[in-house]
C-alpha cells in the first residue's frame, strides 16, 4: 500500500508510521522541515528494516505551501491507499497562519480540508482506500469569526472548535465518498507527544495507545463498514462526536464557508 501520514516527524505519526513501515508498506512522511523529515525517514527505515520510506515537506500554516505539496504528491504516487491526516497544533507563537485565519484552524482543519480535496483522485483509483482524520476528545462550537482571524478565543477553544470542524467535515466526506472508508479518530487524551506536554505540562498514555489505533483502523478490515464514524480511544470504540457532527444544516454551513474561503 501507499500510506501518506501528514506530522509524521514525531510523536504518534511517526510512530505510526514505523508499525506501518514494518509490515512492508510504502510510507510517505510529512514535516514542516527538510533537516527534521529527513532524520525521522532514516528512523522509520532503521527501525521498521523497510527502505520504501519517502517524505514531502510543507508548512501547514501556509495553504500555499499545502498546494505545492499537492502537486508533488501527485508527482510521485499515482494511487493512494491511506492518507492519515495527523498534523496539528496547539500550541503556537502566532495567532494567525499565513493567510490571515486562526493558527489552529489552519493547520488542523483548513490544511487537511486542502490537502485530502486536492489528492482525492489518487485516493480513489485505489482499492478500499481510507481517510483516518486525527480529532479529539476536545470539540466545541464553531465560530466563522474565529476561523477567519476576527475574533481572538483561547488557544483551548479555537482548539477544541478546529477539531469539531474536522470531525464534520469528515462526516460530510464520507457522505461524498460511496468508495472510500472515511473515520474520524480521537487517538486519546493527553497522549505522551510534545503536543501534549507543551499544551498542558503532562500526559496520561503513553504514545503508542495513539500509534497502536491509527494501525488498526488503518488495516483491520472490521473498520471498512464504519465510515463516517468516530472512534474514541479514551473509551476503546466508537462512540458520539459532539452533536453538531450530526446537525446537516451546521455541516453544509461549514463546508460552503470553507469552500469560499479556501480557493483551491
Amino acid at each position: 500500500m501507499n500510506i501518506l501520514i501528514t506530522g509524521s516527524t514525531d510523536g504518534i505519526g511517526k510512530l505510526a508510521a514505523i508499525k506501518l513501515a514494518a509490515e512492508r508498506h510504502k510510507i510517505y512522511l510529512h514535516g514542516r522541515n527538510r533537516e527534521k523529515l529527513d532524520a525521522a525517514i532514516k528512523e522509520v527505515k532503521e527501525r521498521s528494516k523497510n527502505e520504501q520510506i519517502d517524505g514531502f515537506v510543507a508548512d501547514f500554516s501556509d495553504l500555499e505551501a499545502v498546494k505545492n505539496m499537492v502537486q508533488e504528491v501527485k508527482e510521485k504516487i499515482d494511487h493512494l491507499d491511506l492518507l492519515i491526516n495527523n498534523a496539528g497544533v496547539f500550541k503556537s507563537g502566532e495567532t494567525h497562519a499565513k493567510q490571515g485565519f486562526e493558527m489552529r484552524f489552519t493547520v488542523n482543519y483548513l490544511a487537511p480540508y486542502l490537502l485530502t480535496t486536492e489528492l482525492l483522485p489518487i485516493i480513489q483509483r485505489a482499492t478500499d482506500a481510507r481517510i483516518i482524520n486525527l480529532s479529539s476528545a476536545a470539540q466545541s462550537d464553531i465560530s466563522f469569526d474565529v476561523i477567519e482571524g476576527k475574533r481572538s478565543v483561547s488557544e483551548n477553544e479555537a482548539y477544541a472548535q478546529s477539531k469539531l470542524a474536522l470531525t464534520m467535515w469528515s462526516f460530510y466526506l464520507a457522505k461524498q465518498l460511496q468508495d472510500v472508508v472515511v473515520i474520524a479518530l480521537n487517538p486519546g487524551s493527553l497522549l505522551n507527544t510534545k503536543m501534549a506536554n507543551e499544551a498542558y505540562g503532562q500526559h496520561w498514555s503513553p504514545a503508542e495507545k495513539g500509534a497502536d489505533i491509527i494501525y488498526e483502523l488503518a488495516l483491520v478490515d472490521e473498520h471498512k463498514s464504519h465510515s463516517g464514524h468516530y472512534f474514541d480511544n479514551d473509551a476503546g470504540t466508537y462512540a458520539r462526536a459532539h452533536s453538531e457532527a450530526y446537525n446537516a444544516s451546521a455541516i453544509q454551513q461549514l463546508i460552503d464557508f470553507t469552500k469560499k474561503i479556501v480557493t483551491i
